[in-house]
């Protein structure tokens, strides 16, 4: 019997392609946009699987993958994401992630990912095995702290050149929360402007330069 997935991934052509990928070994029963939607899908189709996006609109992929756990949920996640940054990598698998790999890789990984993740084990692609582990022997190695999937999110939209207001908008949340986490993640980042902040994201691969 085919595993039941849920795939969840705010890019239309992307979400495209890999429902077709994932229909090969898998039943497909949702394609979900935001990790919002993604809670509320699982609590009613109770998945095997969840493949998702880290970084989503309203709710990350992180954030949901908790909610779900929070509410007993069996469900087995595998992060599929363009984040080469094995801090992250680090932060979704003690979270509970079965599975992280880079969508660069996914048509050669997510099949081989989802089933690993079946027979119960856990699969993190080897393109940032070496940097995740060594992460999390030393999860402080560089004296920075990891940002969360929101922090990550709010960071992402500022270096798109997105307004407060846009950002709030997107996210469902205050002017005032985003200005407050902006100037959280200027002090994290020791940065001094907002042009800082986007090259640190543009470093970290969340948009392009």
């Amino acid at each position: 019997m085919k595993p039941r997935v849920i795939l969840a991934d705010d890019h239309v052509m992307v979400a495209q392609g890999l429902g077709q990928l994932i229909s090969e070994a898998a039943d497909l029963v949702a394609v979900v946009s935001d990790g919002r939607q993604l809670v509320e899908s699982s609590r009613t189709l109770h998945p095997d699987i969840i493949v998702s996006d880290v970084m989503m609109p309203i709710m990350s992929g992180l954030d949901a993958m908790r909610q779900l756990k929070a509410d007993g949920s069996n469900a087995r996640f595998i992060f599929l994401t363009i984040h080469t940054d094995a801090r992250l990598a680090a932060q979704a698998l003690r979270a509970g992630a079965s599975g992280y790999l880079l969508k660069q890789a996914a048509g050669d990984e997510l099949l081989e990912a989802l089933r690993t993740v079946m027979d119960g084990r856990t699969y993190l692609t080897p393109l940032i095995t070496k940097d995740v582990l060594r992460t999390m022997a030393n999860p402080i190695e560089d004296g920075r702290p990891a940002l969360t999937p929101r922090q990550l999110d709010i960071l992402r939209l500022i270096a798109q050149g997105k307004r407060m207001k846009e950002i709030a908008a997107e996210l469902d949340l205050s002017v005032r929360t985003i200005e407050g986490h902006k100037i959280q993640l200027l002090r994290m980042l020791d940065a001094d402007s907002t042009a800082d902040l986007i090259r640190f994201a543009v470093r970290q691969g969340l948009v392009q330069g």
